[in-house]
């Protein structure tokens, strides 16, 4: 069977010019003899492509098709401009045709824009020789990564586990395959190996650890995610984040260590026959992972936004609470501190206690074996029953090998996006697999304060306003809590509507802190697959949710006022700029009018680093894909131990819930053998 994602995008040399005029047009050279470098100068092409041929063979066909209608007179039809190729405009036309697009009333425009936008943007501020800063980085105040590699510990350069490397076609036989290796994966691995089991681990992703973790973003944001940073929905209206290396999101996510709320254990307890939702072994389940990853509340102090969050929820009588983290050996160095936003990137510090640091350590030394860099084809099933899986290795040389397993049992956690992907490849057909796909879409509300900031310090996440996660006598709201702010993702969701406008709101970039609106999802999207078996994402943010998020941008935004933000910006394509003094604000017309913007897709930047629910989990065998143990209904000895697995979104940041379930599920297969 062909491999999920097959490279095909070609950059010729008019592609690769009209690709540098993009990013000139996107990022122009700043004024003055010594102003910053015009976008071209700095955006890697090379990089570029790599993030292209990542994604699915029929996303990069549309963007050859994009960027050729860029080269032919007839792209002036859909601007109404001048019949010429982009390279055959003035730079202020260049311009206005980007700006047509981006509120174009044609979906294929809009989406077209972003692609761009997001690209551009990313790589010219979030990328950086490997000997130096980015130069954009001194005009926004960024300090770049640091410590440097050298000042750090001894122990963060050492790396603890010790993956196979088959060089060649291997067969590997097993009692249980784990196919992922973060919070669901990663738990199911350890628990069973400590239990006696002869676990084999293969993950897509590579091993990463200690000084490899650069803190560049654009390095690390192609080597740790899933398409290299460039997962989206099929219109390309919500960019997805999702882990993918040795550790999964546990190694590139912000720390946060949720217990899930009791009214959502209640929830999917009543409404999908899965009482052991509510059950002391469920909660056991919870106290175990929490213990494991050393889960706390007693880091030393907030960044600039975390301290905004507190001190503006105060201010108006909102309650707060600080964030769990699974962080330990904390001390109050700065070098700490500033190690702690890196937390998306990797922690090189060997803070952080994800899978990585935790449950494969133990799986390891129980005799687990790990394979990185191999990508699960389909499960192999025979009988009904699962038999192993066939893999593809890429070995270090880049060469890659056939990679056939042998197992009694299979349990698939590859995430909400990938694990229905490859069940569907594999043949299974229940009518729910790959629907009920939430997101917790997230939306980002940005102000300038008149102090530094410094958001990329310190926790990324650490104070939390849930006043709003229950809206209208629902289980249904918006948390706000706050976001990395390295300037590669901040040039990405800051709203770009003409270069000069975009570049002056980075400028002060260290002024200016961020919530994200965080809305618990009612309803849901889809993944499918394509001819190629790479997984397609459908989702569109619907009338119901839509209101939730609303509700929590006018709630993010009084709270940015009265924390003392005099500028706020709403997170929509027309840039609505709210003005404040004394904690009022001077233009609230602009904000009653909120609900009445064009909330269409691509008209906004929406977000997602929490994916769930796709192979969900439940008593009615018609309606979920899997048994309460785990197992799938239509093929034995086959389980799933992910955030699929929800049987509804979980409304607080997942780890912690789908290492639970992970736990809970693992229990379970201790006690059995394959049938």
């Amino acid at each position: 069977m062909p491999t999920p994602f097959p490279a095909m995008f070609a950059l010729t040399p008019t592609r690769a010019a009209t690709l540098r005029a993009i990013a000139d047009t996107f990022i122009p050279a700043g004024p003055g003899a010594d102003g910053l470098p015009p976008g071209s100068a700095q955006v890697d092409l090379d990089k570029l492509v790599t993030a292209l041929r990542a994604q699915p063979l029929g996303e990069q066909v549309e963007f050859e098709q994009l960027l050729d209608l860029l080269a032919k007179p007839l792209a002036g039809l859909t601007w109404w401009g001048p019949l010429r190729p982009f390279l055959d405009l003035t730079p202020a036309q260049r311009e206005a045709l980007l700006q047509s697009w981006a509120g174009s009333r044609l979906p294929p425009l809009r989406k077209g824009f972003h692609a761009l936008r997001k690209l551009c943007t990313f790589l010219y501020y979030g990328d950086a020789p490997a000997g130096g800063p980015n130069p954009a980085w001194a005009a926004l105040g960024y300090p770049g990564p640091t410590p440097p590699v050298d000042a750090r510990p001894p122990g963060a350069t050492e790396r603890p586990l010790k993956p196979l490397a088959p060089v060649a076609d291997t067969t590997y036989c097993c009692d249980v395959l784990v196919i992922g290796s973060g919070a669901g994966g990663g738990v199911v691995a350890g628990e069973l190996a400590q239990a006696g089991h002869d676990v084999l681990v293969l993950e897509a992703g590579p091993y990463l650890h200690g000084a490899d973790f650069t803190q560049r973003e654009a390095d690390m944001m192609g080597r740790l995610y899933d398409a290299r940073g460039a997962l989206s929905t099929r219109d390309g209206s919500i960019g997805i984040l999702a882990g993918a290396c040795l550790g999964g999101g546990t190694t590139v996510n912000w720390a946060g260590a949720f217990r899930t709320p009791d009214y959502v254990l209640e929830e999917w307890a009543r409404e999908h026959a899965a009482p052991q939702f509510i059950s002391p072994d469920f909660t056991q389940s919870l106290d175990a992972v929490a213990a494991a990853l050393s889960v706390n509340t007693a880091y030393p102090r907030h960044n600039g936004q975390n301290q905004a969050l507190l001190d503006g929820s105060a201010r108006l009588g909102q309650k707060t609470r600080l964030i769990p983290r699974n962080e330990k050996g904390l001390s109050e160095s700065d070098a700490h501190f500033q190690g702690l936003g890196y937390s998306s990137l990797g922690d090189a510090h060997g803070i952080k206690q994800g899978t990585l640091n935790t449950y494969l350590r133990t799986a390891a030394d129980h005799g687990a074996r790990l394979l990185a860099g191999a990508r699960v084809e389909r499960v192999t099933i025979v009988g009904g029953r699962a038999t192993g899986a066939e893999a593809v290795h890429t070995t270090a040389a880049g060469r890659r090998v056939r990679i056939l397993v042998r197992a009694g049992q299979v349990v698939v956690a590859g995430g909400a996006v990938q694990t229905p992907a490859l069940l569907l490849r594999s043949g299974l057909r229940h009518p729910h697999l790959g629907r009920h796909l939430h997101l917790h879409p997230t939306v980002p509300v940005a102000a300038h304060y008149p102090w530094p900031m410094r958001s990329w310090h310190g926790p990324s996440m650490s104070v939390v306003n849930d006043t709003f996660t229950r809206l209208g006598g629902t289980n249904f709201g918006a948390k706000l809590e706050t976001p990395p702010t390295h300037p590669g993702l901040l040039a990405m969701v800051l709203p770009w509507q003409s270069g000069a406008q975009h570049r002056e709101l980075l400028q002060a970039a260290d002024h200016l802190g961020s919530f994200i609106v965080l809305t618990r999802d009612r309803d849901g999207g889809r993944v499918r697959i394509d001819k190629q078996g790479a997984p397609l994402i459908d989702y569109q943010l619907s009338g119901f949710d839509k209101k939730s998020m609303l509700a929590g941008i006018r709630a993010a935004v009084d709270i940015h006022v009265a924390a003392g933000a005099h500028t706020v910006y709403l997170p929509h394509g027309t840039l609505p700029t709210l003005r404040a003094k004394d904690g009022v604000v001077q233009n609230p017309e602009l904000l009653a009018a909120l609900p009445h913007l064009p909330w269409q897709p691509n008209r906004y930047g929406l977000y997602s680093a929490h994916q769930m629910s796709t192979c969900r989990l439940g008593g009615r065998r018609a309606t979920h894909p899997l048994r309460p143990s785990g197992e799938t209904v239509e093929v034995k000895n086959l389980y799933v131990a992910d955030g699929s697995a929800f049987p509804a979104c979980s409304g607080v940041n997942p780890m912690l819930t789908i290492m639970a379930l992970a736990h809970y599920t693992a229990q379970g297969l201790k006690a059995t053998r394959p049938s």
